[in-house]
């Protein structure tokens, strides 16, 4: 039985982790935080998981509060997991620590804010006990769909070498619902330094899932290319997001008039082994009404595309389709023979016309959405603790994808910057 320690959680996806009951984690949980807006917010997601009609979780949070939570962790050693989830400035060196005193650590992304945070990243991924990021994607059946087609030859064939294999699009709002209920965002979300800018917050997502497709070369990751622009913030919204009168004084470095400019967009080409990549990340202020976050994802192959849609077109749910490049019959009765192979794995799953002679749609089986697949890494994190396999691949992979990451955000860096730094 694992019991689990919460550090400063700043972020709603700490409280995530703990969506649904677990049955190797006991109930009562350990809370080691600052007062303030964000334990209280954390807590409050916590209760209403256990006050959920179905379906509630039993959870007792005991919460310690301190000028030095990470210090009084430490010292009291009340659990032997904790999870971190809240500001990204410093994080790196947070596991670091955690990671020498021996506790397993699953924490949120990025890791990395600035080049710097590369070596303690690789110190906390040199081995035991377990550093892992809560990266959710894999655990999305249909980002695993796109990876079951991409794996067989017969559909997809292999990567396209005529511009970028893998191209990968998002718009994500500021403004959003979480477990139904507004979401409110610390002030510090704002701020690159400690949120991490454009370049090394979305992407670390993105590379992850290029990788993942790839499944090939993972630990050569090479950059080609990096910008970074910025989304313009009024102060009125800024209010809505964060319940903040004005912007902090530690904004200001930020502000124009009356509004922030939060460098949170980014486009960053880069290499995996001999596949090209382009991945294409940015935030609005809020969604259209009935609209959401949008993706759209394109793997190309020498005989399909695998599409990957979320978007206004896709009514906002997550569709698959399959775009024949040459030979259509065969690509369709390879897919169709593909599967009814999977029916048994994936219930639900089917091919159906997409209004083309060329192009399928796969339905997809639902999965309980974004916020299911917290619980799921959890889990997952758990069992390679329990078996005591130490996750080489994923490890590599892991530093590899910070590397790349760590250049990017070098490259990326506003002069302004790079003149304090004395660069």
């Amino acid at each position: 039985m694992h019991t689990l320690l919460f550090l400063d959680p700043g972020h709603f996806h700490a409280a995530l982790t703990l969506r649904v009951s677990q049955a190797r984690v006991a109930d009562e949980v350990f809370v080691y935080a600052r007062p303030g807006a964000e334990l209280s917010d954390f807590l409050a997601l916590v209760e209403r998981f256990n006050r959920r009609s179905p379906n509630p979780t039993r959870w007792r949070s005991v919460v310690t509060t301190s000028d030095d939570p990470l210090r009084r962790l430490v010292d009291e050693r009340r659990g032997d997991v904790v999870v971190l989830a809240g500001r990204n400035g410093g994080k790196a060196r947070t596991i670091e620590r955690l990671h020498g005193a021996g506790f397993h650590v699953l924490a949120d992304k990025p890791w990395l804010v600035e080049p710097g945070d590369l070596e303690p990243v690789r110190a906390s991924l040199a081995g035991w006990p377990l550093a892992a990021e809560i990266m959710t994607g894999r655990h999305d059946v249909a980002a695993g769909l796109v990876k079951r087609l991409v794996g067989v030859p017969a559909i997809f064939g292999e990567f396209g070498d005529d511009g970028p294999a893998i191209e990968q699009e998002s718009v994500h709002h500021l403004e959003k619902l979480v477990d139904g209920a507004p979401l409110r965002r610390p002030w510090w979300f704002f701020d690159v330094r400690v949120q991490g800018s454009g370049p090394v917050d979305i992407p670390t997502h993105v590379v992850d899932q290029a990788q993942w497709l790839v499944d090939r070369d993972v630990t050569s990751a090479k950059l080609v290319s990096a910008r970074a622009w910025s989304t313009r913030v009024p102060v009125e919204a800024f209010r809505r997001i964060t319940g903040e009168v004005s912007f902090p004084a530690e904004l200001e470095p930020f502000v124009e008039g009356d509004a922030l400019g939060y460098r949170c967009n980014a486009e960053l080409v880069y290499r995996i082994g001999r596949v090209t990549a382009r991945a294409a990340t940015s935030w609005n202020l809020s969604a259209s009404p009935g609209g959401g976050d949008a993706s759209h994802n394109v793997v190309h192959g020498t005989r399909a595309d695998v599409r990957l849609e979320q978007s206004a077109s896709t009514g906002y749910r997550r569709r698959v389709f399959v775009e024949a490049r040459a030979d259509a019959a065969a690509v369709a009765g390879a897919l169709r023979d593909a599967v009814t192979a999977w029916q048994a794995e994936l219930p639900g799953i089917g091919v159906v016309s997409a209004g083309s002679s060329t192009t399928c749609e796969v339905t997809v089986p639902p999965d309980g959405g974004h916020e299911t697949h917290f619980a799921r890494v959890l889990d997952e994190f758990l069992t390679i603790v329990d078996d005591r396999r130490w996750p080489a691949a994923a490890a590599e992979r892991t530093l590899a994808k910070y590397a790349l990451l760590a250049e990017a955000a070098a490259m990326t860096r506003p002069e302004s910057e790079r003149r304090r730094g004395g660069e």
